[in-house]
């Protein structure tokens, strides 16, 4: 479960508890559907009042931060020397990557969200008054128009978080170019979902085309082996991240369970050709059996593979029995990784 940081789930409390759910409602219902056809331009077409920023901020937020605080915490378990300062985040809507990536790295210190609609960054805004950190505290949004043209700021970490899919493609292509030369480091993350796994695939490539180095999710900088090997059947490279549903979640999403599973697809490029890769990335949930446990990994050779560990190999037994779905493997820590 990844929960949202006690004083972010404070300010949003804060800001939606004089709004009446019934009102957010039918708003929260037209944004999921606007989302799941892949209106381009989302933010500044549909994001066009306060209460229209409001259920924006309550149904998504949640989903956002654990899918970008697990995407970027991969890179950190796999680049442990990597201290960003400076963090820009493009599209960044009410901020939750700002949130999540000082959650990651208590380094950062100065952050910058770029974001095209008014009320979302008025919204932004008033959730980072009350933060407990400083450098979210002191976040500066900023409007951006995103086209062929756009022009981004130089900073340790640049963050692009489900917005490639409001862009058409040149607007998609200029971002990613114009964060892989501005970036020291680089994060995209999407959707879980086919068309959100290629665009992610797009921008890997423009970030390796950019002389960055992948850190997460792959453990090598070869092509992604789920579109080489697996070309023309319905598999895809994504992850999942469980959100804690609130009362509020639920009721705006018509929801019974108290969580629900973020599905995403990303990746996270360095500047830096020092940094290490994973030595495997477990790729599906890991299948337990009596006496065996049986890892889909994608290997740093570049392939997928299934890779049973089964008891009597007792330390690395252990080990994937506690190894999750998105996890290294070995383990960093394990004896012999």
């Amino acid at each position: 479960m990844t929960p949202l940081p006690d004083d972010l789930a404070r300010a949003l409390d804060d800001a939606l508890d004089p709004i009446p759910t019934s009102r957010l409602t039918p708003i929260v219902e037209r944004l999921i559907g606007d989302y799941r056809i892949g209106r381009a331009g989302t933010a500044t077409a549909i994001l066009r009042t306060p209460d229209d920023a409001a259920a924006y901020a309550a149904y998504r937020m949640p989903a956002t931060y654990a899918a970008v605080r697990e995407a970027l915490g991969q890179a950190a378990d796999v680049a442990v020397g990597l201290a960003p300062r400076t963090l820009v985040d493009v599209g960044g809507g009410t901020g939750a990557a700002v949130w999540a990536a000082t959650d990651v790295w208590a380094s950062l210190e100065e952050a910058i969200v770029l974001e095209g609609s008014d009320p979302v960054i008025a919204f932004g805004r008033r959730l980072v008054a009350t933060a407990g950190n400083a450098a979210v505290a002191s976040t500066t949004f900023r409007p951006l128009r995103m086209d062929t043209t756009v022009a981004l700021p130089d900073a340790d970490l640049i963050t692009v978080s489900y917005v490639l899919g409001e862009l058409d493609e040149g607007t998609r292509t200029a971002v990613v170019r114009e964060a892989a030369a501005r970036g020291g480091t680089v994060a995209v993350i999407e959707p879980g979902t086919p068309d959100g796994y290629r665009r992610v695939l797009a921008a890997r490539d423009e970030l390796l085309a950019g002389g960055l180095t992948v850190v997460a999710p792959c453990p090598h900088d070869g092509p992604c082996p789920v579109a080489v090997e697996r070309s023309g059947t319905d598999d895809w490279c994504h992850f999942a991240a469980r959100v804690n549903r609130s009362a509020r979640h639920r009721r705006l999403k018509s929801g019974d369970l108290g969580h629900e599973d973020e599905k995403f697809a990303h990746v996270v490029a360095v500047r830096s050709p020092s940094e290490q890769h994973a030595a495997n990335r477990v790729v599906r949930h890991p299948l337990q059996r009596k006496g065996l446990v049986t890892l889909r990994l994608c290997t740093g050779a570049g392939g997928i593979t299934d890779r049973p560990v089964p008891k009597s190999r007792r330390d690395d037994y252990r080990a994937a029995r506690d190894t999750s779905w998105g996890d290294a493997w070995p383990p960093r820590d394990h004896p012999g990784s």
